[in-house]
């Protein structure tokens, strides 16, 4: 079984590396399950439209994750409950439309449980995502429940992340860091066979900052009173995310690979 989850997709470049990019990708990597993180999809550089998802699943993405930017486009609530595949965080205070939780079926008919966290450390107010984990995983067993679990969790600090990381380490196939969109150099398998990332980086132009235009973002960090609202940086995006090969009978990882594919980053694939 090979999965593949991609970082935050940011602005109309990101986008159009994705859309671009994945239907090849898939080819080349055999992938039975992809999901992409897609809070900035948006033009703004934040949220997501309806387009935007119908876009990604056409390029060949099973699931969408979102983050703290899940409303940023008023539309997303207008649909986000007929559109079970588009998923914003499962610890959004108790009302939020939508859901943070699916089962879904893979290109070789297996079942994929995927669930949508957000930390809860400098983001925006919201449940108790530790608890909201363990209420999860009560729920939803590997092997009985899903032949695959993964988790995509939407977080400021590396030490919530990785805390995470130990709490589920084989009780789910992957779990992921996204939101910070730097990828970081500790993609492994835990201890108990879980396959692991802090953060998959994001799917957007580098020569930024974290996207955004970065003589803009400069402007706003010195308080330029010229500055104007951030937007995202136009030039050629970098894909970034996390390949774990899993094994069919545990539901387990044995292999990650790291996958990071045009612009100013070194490539990987």
């Amino acid at each position: 079984m090979n999965i593949l989850i991609l970082g935050d997709i940011v602005g109309p470049s990101g986008r159009k590396a994705v859309v671009n990019t994945l239907p090849n990708l898939i080819r080349k990597k055999k992938l039975d399950f992809v999901i992409v993180n897609g809070e900035n999809a948006a033009d703004p550089g934040v949220g997501i439209t309806r387009e935007n998802t119908e876009d990604f699943f056409q390029a060949g993405a099973d699931v969408i994750t979102t983050g703290n930017h899940v409303w940023d486009q008023k539309e997303t609530m207008e649909f986000i409950n007929s559109e079970k595949r588009l998923l914003r965080p499962e610890n959004l205070n108790k009302g939020s439309p939508g859901t943070g939780i699916g089962i879904f079926n893979s290109r070789n008919n297996k079942k994929v449980a995927v669930i949508n966290l957000m930390g809860n450390i400098f983001m925006k107010k919201c449940e108790d995502v530790f608890e909201a984990a363990k209420n999860f995983i009560q729920k939803v067993k590997l092997k009985k429940d899903a032949d695959f679990i993964i988790v995509d969790l939407h977080g400021e600090i590396t030490s919530e992340k990785m805390a995470m990381g130990y709490f589920f380490d084989g009780k789910v196939t992957m779990l992921v860091g996204t939101h910070t969109h730097v990828p970081t150099s500790d993609h492994r398998i835990l201890e108990k066979g879980t396959a692991y990332q802090t953060d998959v980086g994001m799917c957007g132009d580098y020569n930024s900052v974290i996207g955004m235009n970065k003589d803009n973002s400069l402007k706003k960090f010195f308080k330029d009173p010229s500055a104007s609202k951030h937007y995202p940086a136009l030039g050629e995006a970098t894909i970034s995310g996390l390949m774990v090969e899993a094994d069919d009978k545990t539901g387990l990882a044995k292999k990650v690979e790291p996958i990071i594919i045009g612009g100013v980053l070194k490539n990987k694939i």
